[in-house]
């Protein structure tokens, strides 16, 4: 390739792997993004962050047809993936990364000081959206329906917080890490003791803890696109092929029917894309977003259940599935999703700093 052709693409770092819990899952989505993106628009780079936090480079084309990558080749580091690119306004970064040290905006600091363009919401917006009890919060004073739900810090007394719970939520509840995501670490608990064990687990991921009430209703998600003007995907419906939702029916199983587009009727339909939009636009969230209801058809309607900034890619996960529902295919999507990279910083950088 000559260098003219090679400096007419957008340089794309597509960084995966890190340090949570979700190592894994970055892991499965990256391999399936690296697949669907077109090599005739960009220069591909990937990038692992191995579990214990070092950055390597890993040759996509030794890996790009395997279901999982390995954080495996020579060491590099985020100063060096940017030297290396011809154009840094041409480069974009597409971070994978789920959970803690990825997702909740220590990588997006990363990048910001940095001065390149990157996938999803900024530092604040995944923050926010990383920590379920604020987001919450946040949420509940823009009185947005959501379920009953209480926050518990790992210093508390388990007795009293066990109490409070049951007095408040009633049983069962669902207790998890505060700033995890992909089901790891929930625990539906139906008595006492289990909600105490429950937060010890929960305790071993995050220092803060939730609590929340067992709503009985419908699961219905929402794809959302875009920066300050996004739109809506058709909702789709889980039907768990367990008790809920977990890990093994998101990324492991089949166990799980997705139903795209939900069976819901025309005013429902805008109903619950209407509060998704509201929900990311409160949350101040950019270029991507699945956001998660629950449905209480004969009682309160859509609750907001959370929102996931880095929502899972790989082919059974319903944010691609939803808007492959909607008129964009994996491909398309992805292109959209840097080009929104791409105007954002753009605009922040037009802003004066100084």
């Amino acid at each position: 390739m000559n260098n003219d052709n090679r400096n007419s693409k957008i340089n794309i770092v597509v960084l995966f792997g890190g340090e949570s819990a979700e190592h894994d899952v970055s892991c499965v989505t990256a391999a399936h993004v690296l697949r669907a993106l077109n090599a005739d628009k960009y220069v591909i780079t990937t990038v692992g962050i191995t579990r214990d936090g070092n950055w390597v480079n890993v040759e996509p084309n030794q890996n790009i047809n395997t279901d999982r990558l390995t954080a495996s080749g020579t060491p590099t580091n985020i100063a060096e993936i940017l030297q290396r690119s011809n154009q840094l306004v041409r480069t974009v970064v597409v971070p994978l990364l789920h959970g803690p040290m990825g997702e909740d905006g220590t990588v997006q600091g990363a990048l910001e000081l940095a001065h390149v363009a990157y996938v999803g919401a900024g530092v604040l917006g995944s923050a926010v959206a990383m920590d379920k009890s604020i987001a919450k919060q946040i949420l509940a004073a823009n009185k947005i329906p959501q379920p009953k739900f209480i926050t518990v810090r790992d210093n508390e007394n388990l007795n009293d917080v066990c109490d409070r719970a049951i007095s408040e939520l009633g049983l069962p509840v669902f207790v998890k890490p505060a700033n995890m995501g992909s089901s790891i670490g929930v625990k539906k608990a139906k008595a006492r003791d289990e909600i105490s064990s429950a937060l010890k687990q929960s305790f071993e991921y995050d220092e803060w803890a939730l609590i929340e009430e067992a709503v009985v209703g419908r699961e219905i998600e929402v794809a959302i696109l875009g920066n300050q003007t996004a739109r809506a995907s058709v909702p789709g419906e889980i039907i768990p092929g367990k008790e809920f939702y977990d890990y093994e029916d998101k990324y492991l199983g089949d166990l799980a029917k997705l139903l795209v587009p939900a069976p819901l009727t025309a005013q429902q339909i805008l109903e619950v894309q209407q509060l998704a939009l509201k929900v990311f636009a409160i949350l101040r969230s950019d270029g991507m977003a699945r956001i998660d209801f629950f449905f209480e058809e004969n009682g309160r309607g859509f609750l907001c259940n959370e929102i996931n900034t880095i929502p899972g890619f790989t082919p059974i996960s319903m944010y691609p599935k939803l808007w492959n529902a909607s008129g964009l295919n994996y491909p398309e999507l992805l292109d959209e999703l840097i080009a929104l990279a791409i105007a954002r910083h753009a605009k922040r950088r037009s802003k004066t700093t100084r």
